[in-house]
């Protein structure tokens, strides 16, 4: 279609189109609620941080600081006591970057290739095991926390690295298996068949074809895993052992340590810094998140 050029000198004529309509505005005044109701409380957090603790005996939560200092920051990340330690949340914090970088990697992959025999390579029983394995998503776990204990402590990994990696794998696998299954699912099965005919096999197929198209649903598995491990603190205290012990059992052991007065500052700033990779996470991928989810996540 050819685009119409009016003569220089010429403005289109008619009224203005409405921009501001009475449900346009309606949208953005809930969104800023919304965004307030959730904000004011990081807000809170942030400036309480960095009050003294006469000030915040005033009273006045919403007051700025008169006097602003990161002392409360660095004493909660490398003094703060947690228990008889005196270490603050730097211990936590490279033990999460353990657990995290180890069950995430592990726990996606053997979900992909869930997901795909599952959407393409379908044997007698597939679809009882898939909702075997989707049942599982539904089961709570602290009823299956002790069965875990057991079994680990037969095989010498409670209160281990390997341990509690292999705990995250296991219920991380159900709603990822459910993610890849359901976005595989959507995929053109023509593409599958093509590269039957061109005699691909079952790893070919995987490596060629499924995986180089996975990218969105993945980073939305990445974004899942890892809020989901660094928020964890059951699974942390019960299966990482005292010297695996994640940011969020550290943050946990700084609030409950006291002694004489409630150090407030301290323990707004170790709560901070506790949740800023997940704020972090979803700030840079938030997008990408919205993508994967498009393209499939939730279709099947």
């Amino acid at each position: 279609m050819s685009s119409v050029s009016l003569p220089a000198g010429i403005e289109p004529s008619g009224p203005r189109p409405r921009h501001v309509t009475a449900t346009r505005v309606g949208i953005y005044a809930f969104l800023l609620i919304a965004a307030l109701f959730f904000l004011i409380p990081l807000i809170v957090m942030i400036m309480t941080s960095m009050k003294s603790m006469s000030e915040i005996r005033g009273g006045n939560i919403f007051a700025l600081p008169m006097q602003p200092t990161l002392d409360y920051w660095v004493k909660a990340w490398s003094s703060a006591c947690t228990g008889r330690d005196c270490y603050g949340l730097a211990p936590g914090f490279f033990n999460s970057v353990k657990i995290t970088v180890l069950s995430v990697p592990v726990s996606i992959v053997i979900a992909m290739i869930n997901g795909y025999a599952l959407s393409f390579w379908r044997f007698r029983g597939s679809e009882l095991m898939f909702a075997i394995l989707l049942f599982g998503a539904f089961v709570p776990f602290q009823v299956l926390v002790y069965p875990i204990i057991f079994g680990l402590s037969r095989v010498g990994l409670f209160g281990t690295l390997p341990g509690i990696v292999i705990v995250h794998t296991i219920f991380g696998m159900p709603i990822l298996t459910l993610l890849f299954r359901n976005f595989f699912a959507s995929l053109p099965v023509e593409l599958f068949k093509a590269a039957r005919v061109d005699g691909a096999g079952f790893w070919r197929i995987f490596f060629s074809v499924m995986l180089p198209m996975s990218v969105p649903i993945t980073i939305v598995a990445v974004i899942l895993q890892v809020t989901g491990i660094w928020n964890d603190f059951i699974f942390g205290l019960v299966f990482a052992g005292r010297e695996n012990m994640p940011m969020t059992v550290q943050l946990n052991n700084i609030v409950r340590t006291s002694t004489g007065t409630v150090e407030y500052s301290t323990n707004m700033a170790a709560t901070v810094l506790t949740g800023a990779v997940p704020l972090i996470v979803y700030f840079v991928s938030g997008k990408w998140f919205v993508r994967g989810i498009a393209a499939g996540a939730v279709k099947g």
